[in-house]
């Protein structure tokens, strides 16, 4: 089994109240004027902000400068600059945590899904941290908020096969960089209202390294990977001259229920599990109404995402980095009982989900 040794969020400094967000979103999304659409257009910005369940959200740049970014192309150059700078953070905090040495490591997997870098984050990094010139990388894109769990599972397939290395995912989205300006439509609205930046970092290490046997750290039991037919609008990027424009359908509480649920079970079931065993839930922040839909339908206590709400609430959506944020918070502020299950979770375009079984 795969051994997690270390896991690390970071935030960039720039911290604001949701009301903040929701003031500085209007000026730049929503077409001047004082019409009847324009004031309508207003009204639902208003609602979405104040319905995310997000309090607070911190941003790569200071909320004066996202009215002026420019084109796609300014705002890709700073996710590199930027992205850089919080990937590094997040990396070195991760490497030292674990006791691991830049040169150790064998393999990196980055996602991203909020801009586009060649060469990729972790080959601009490998000399600034330290990284061994032969050290084996797999940058990834397109897999959205699914990421950070499908990492981890794909981290997990590579030390099975390896099991005296050291893996390294690293997450970094900048998703206030990907905000259409001038765009009132419903997605863009909700995307403005729900998602934030940020970075994570994990270490993993296979059976047979040191850390492993010392038993710091959950281990990887298992993994599910899952595409559902016919759902592929639901979420994803429209990818034009502005850069990347949101696919967020209203359907996607509904797909949970229909789909997500049933796969957990079926999952669980084939560990001879059912939820109400799992001890630790590590579930991606989707919104308010994506986790009401994972509540009912798995039937979990009122408790079970506790730490799913109250990150969200805390820095909102983070895409790929989210569940590495969560399950940071489980291990400082949670962690359960030795020997337990533990379930990390997450849903991304495709439409999918990630099903990673942990045990503590």
């Amino acid at each position: 089994m795969t051994r997690i040794a270390a896991v690390q969020g970071v935030l960039p400094p720039h911290r604001y109240e949701q009301r903040e967000i929701a003031e500085a979103l209007a000026a730049v999304c929503l077409p001047d004027g004082t019409d009847r659409a324009t004031r309508a257009d207003r009204a639902v910005l208003d609602r979405l902000h104040r319905t995310s369940s997000v309090g607070t959200r911190h941003l790569a740049l200071p909320l004066e400068r996202y009215a002026d970014l420019g084109g796609f192309g300014r705002a890709n150059d700073l996710f590199i600059e930027e992205g850089l700078r919080l990937g590094e953070r997040a990396l070195r905090a991760a490497l030292d945590q674990a006791g691991i040495a830049p040169h150790e490591v064998d393999l990196v997997i980055t996602t991203s899904v909020t801009g586009i870098a060649a060469p990729s984050l972790e080959a601009r990094l490998a000399g600034r941290v330290g990284l061994r010139p032969d050290v084996k990388r797999v940058p990834v894109f397109g897999l959205g908020c699914v990421a950070g769990a499908a990492g981890l599972a794909r981290l997990h397939d590579y030390l099975a096969g390896h099991p005296g290395q050291v893996a390294v995912l690293l997450c970094v989205e900048l998703c206030s960089l990907t905000v259409q300006r001038g765009d009132a439509s419903p997605a863009n609205l909700v995307a403005g209202a729900l998602f934030g930046d940020g970075a994570g970092a994990l270490v993993a290490v296979g059976r047979e390294h040191r850390l492993h046997r010392e038993g710091a750290g959950p281990t990887v039991s298992a993994t599910r990977s899952r595409l559902y037919s016919g759902t592929e609008r639901a979420l994803g990027w429209d990818i034009g001259d502005t850069g990347f424009r949101i696919v967020l359908g209203a359907e996607l509480p509904e797909l949970v229920r229909l789909h997500v649920g049933e796969e957990v079970r079926s999952f669980l079931a084939e560990h001879d599990l059912k939820p109400p065993d799992v001890a630790g839930w590590v579930c991606h922040p989707g919104g308010p109404k994506v986790l009401d839909a994972l509540e009912a339908t798995l039937g979990l206590d009122a408790g079970a995402l506790e730490l799913t709400r109250r990150s969200l609430a805390q820095v909102g959506n983070l895409s790929s980095a989210s569940v590495l944020h969560i399950l940071r918070d489980t291990l400082a502020l949670r962690p359960p009982p030795s020997g337990t299950p533990g379930l990390m979770l997450a849903m991304g375009p495709g439409f999918c989900s990630e099903l990673v079984l942990l045990r503590w």
